[in-house]
């Protein structure tokens, strides 16, 4: 049984229907319906068998789900440089913001420099996926104790008319404002970010159950 075939006979019709109402800008019949759980535990399995390479090699795929499972198989590399190299190769065919998002190695600590290096190509591309990809990076991995100032300026540079860049860099400056407050709170104050991700971005944060009320009261003096 190849791969393909290992993930429909993992196939949820009702899933899959729920799955493609939250991407509308992917083909329904792109989409097979496999729980993420379920996805990530096939990935570890091939991963351990160890016959995947002809697999990553294969694109593009042409289902969302492979595209799931190329992520978390490479997901599995423990070596950063290793890593970087095979998600360079994926990035280009990434096509929505549910397989972008799901895709988070733990690896990538072990050399932040080296990663920082990436992310800051990654925010010039043209690709839609590939900048949401690097905002995502700095706000999982670089708004802690490898946070550094100049990150807010990068993401806040990034020019877009793309609803899922934008969506991305409010959620940024929203989670840095709950881990970062003094660094991010003057592109609030000062009106550093485009309308339109300012507005979100104090969307977000009063949402957040990480961000204390009266710093909430506070936001929405901006809107």
């Amino acid at each position: 049984m190849n791969l393909t075939d290992r993930l429909f006979s993992l196939q949820d019709p009702e899933y899959r229907d729920f799955s493609a109402k939250l991407m509308p800008n992917v083909d329904k019949s792109t989409v097979i319906g496999v729980r993420t759980p379920q996805l990530r535990k096939l990935a570890r399995e091939i991963y351990r068998e160890g016959n995947y390479q002809t697999f990553l090699h294969n694109l593009p795929h042409k289902y969302y789900e492979e595209n799931n499972l190329h992520g978390f198989l490479i997901e599995q590399i423990r070596d950063p440089k290793e890593y970087l190299q095979e998600i360079e190769k994926l990035l280009p065919y990434i096509d929505n913001w549910a397989t972008c998002d799901l895709i988070h190695p733990k690896c990538l600590k072990k050399d932040p420099e080296l990663v920082i290096k990436h992310v800051k190509k990654w925010l010039g591309s043209s690709h839609t996926y590939t900048v949401r990809y690097g905002i995502g990076v700095l706000l999982s991995d670089f708004l802690d104790e490898l946070f550094r100032p100049d990150y807010l300026d990068w993401v806040a540079g990034v020019k877009s008319d793309e609803y899922y860049i934008n969506m991305m860099r409010a959620w940024y400056f929203a989670t840095a404002l709950a881990k970062q407050y003094k660094a991010a709170i003057p592109f609030i104050e000062n009106g550093l970010l485009d309308k339109w991700t300012h507005n979100r971005t104090i969307q977000k944060a009063v949402e957040s159950y990480r961000i204390p009320d009266d710093v909430k009261s506070y936001l929405k003096q901006f809107r």
